[in-house]
């Protein structure tokens, strides 16, 4: 794995409003720059309950509003050379709504609402200042035609004992089978190949970007044509921790249905190895070159990287598969091998996923479900989160939250409260979402306000 890794750091602000009588639609994205700083507005269907952080190497701004639903597809206009270099949205799992501000340089972040004037609604600033800039949170100018308006106080976190781990964000790297003059697979009423799986990747992209501690990489974006190897050498140049690459098999019979989890086969292995050692004079594992090592040692060095590397993708095929036997028809229920091209990097673990069979009627129809489709992405995205909380990269934020506090040996008991989520406690705990579903007879996701949950104990290493 490359050691060219980002230094992460996070700095809590809390900022609460009035309570929600229902999902709080976010409108529209402005930002805006004067006077050295940087205004962002959020126009929102309500007052909203938020929070605000930072993070660095990349440096970014996270809003995560309650109960709120961010429209995918807002793209503010950005002032030329401007603080802000881009905005994401996500929708997650718990209900929040997450946007995140790609920043040039760190900024000191400060916010507050706005109530409604009659001729513009309620809206979320965020103010951007230069970091050692003091910053002052004022209300609204006031008229006598308009009701007075009060700026919701800044409540800071209570610093704790223990400082936030920093480390770098887990990189995925999601690939999407086909593309361009290769629209793949064909469904019976023409549902292509090509299309869908975009459309998961994507969806997925989302999902993982709305994790504070992964990043996603997408080796295409849009409906164009990569070839094999290029997506696979994509993905080690993003500095991968994973690739997953997504299809939707066929077969001629259209009884056929289910999904199926690929690693690279052994026979695979041992081809990739003998290229990349013929080739050694431009090869790399990493940061490692093989070019001026003797051929025993390249053959040793590149054996115990396609091993390690066969073994994760091994674990985390696992983990997905119990993941998506929870969305849909499982063809297999233990991870295949096969020596597909795109599963051969020596030093990133990689997983082929055959979504559903596009050829049988009821997949194809599935596929077409956007519905579907996220329950799909989810699941894959659970099981990603569920190796990772057990195996995270070395350097990575959560291998330092693990190493920052004792492994807890004892089982609790944890009351749910409003807004939990079955993931979002299995992360608090690090404990696989799978192990607390075992423990708790649970055979979903679905939890119930005020039900205690018994959280199993976290294992040695």
């Amino acid at each position: 794995m490359s050691a060219r890794h980002r230094i992460f750091g996070c700095v809590a602000l809390v900022v609460t409003g009035l309570a929600n009588a229902g999902p709080v639609q976010i409108e529209g994205v402005r930002v805006a720059t004067a006077s050295g700083g940087t205004r962002i507005v959020l126009d929102i269907s309500q007052r909203a309950e938020h929070k605000l952080f930072t993070l660095s190497n990349p440096h970014r701004v996270v809003i995560d509003i309650k109960q709120g639903r961010a429209l995918t597809s807002t793209r503010p206009a950005l002032p030329a050379a401007g603080v802000v270099r881009n905005v994401r949205t996500a929708n997650r799992a718990d209900g929040s709504a997450r946007i995140v501000l790609d920043l040039a340089r760190p900024m000191k972040p400060s916010s507050f609402l706005l109530a409604s004037d009659g001729k513009s609604g309620d809206r979320l600033v965020i103010d951007l200042k230069p970091v050692g800039a003091t910053t002052i949170v004022r209300s609204a100018p006031q008229s006598r035609a308009t009701p007075t308006i009060r700026a919701t106080p800044t409540i800071r976190a209570t610093p704790t004992a223990r400082a936030t781990p920093s480390g770098r964000d887990i990189v995925v790297a999601i690939d999407a089978g086909h593309g361009g003059k290769d629209p793949g697979a064909r469904g019976p009423s023409g549902v292509r190949e090509k299309d869908v799986v975009l459309r998961i990747s994507r969806r997925l992209a989302e999902i993982i970007n709305a994790d504070p501690n992964m990043r996603a990489y997408l080796t295409r974006s849009t409906d164009s044509f990569v070839n094999l190897r290029d997506r696979m050498e994509r993905s080690r140049a993003a500095s991968a921790d994973l690739f997953i690459s997504i299809h939707a098999d066929a077969f001629r019979d259209r009884k056929v249905r289910g999904a199926t989890v690929y690693v690279l086969s052994s026979k695979g292995a041992v081809d990739e190895a003998a290229r990349r050692l013929a080739d050694r004079e431009n090869e790399a594992l990493g940061e490692v070159s093989l070019n001026d090592k003797e051929k025993t040692l390249a053959e040793v060095l590149l054996d115990l990287s396609q091993d390690a590397s066969l073994s994760a993708s091994i674990g985390v095929g696992d983990e997905i598969i119990d993941e998506i036997a929870r969305v849909t028809k499982v063809r297999k229920d233990r991870v295949q091998q096969a020596p597909f091209l795109v599963l051969k990097s020596p030093d990133v673990p990689s997983v082929l996923i055959e979504t559903a069979f596009i050829s049988n009627p009821r997949d194809e129809k599935n596929l077409a479900s956007a519905t579907y489709r996220d329950k799909l992405a989810r699941a894959i995205y659970t099981g990603i989160t569920d190796y990772f909380v057990s195996n995270p990269p070395p350097g990575t934020t959560l291998a330092m939250m693990g190493r920052s506090r004792p492994a807890r040996m004892a089982e609790v008991k944890y009351t749910i409260r409003r807004g939990d989520t079955l993931s979002g406690i299995a992360n608090r705990y690090d404990v696989p979402v799978r192990r607390i579903r075992v423990v708790n007879n649970l055979l979903g996701d679905k939890i119930v306000v005020g039900k205690t949950l018994r959280i199993p104990a976290t294992q040695e290493i």
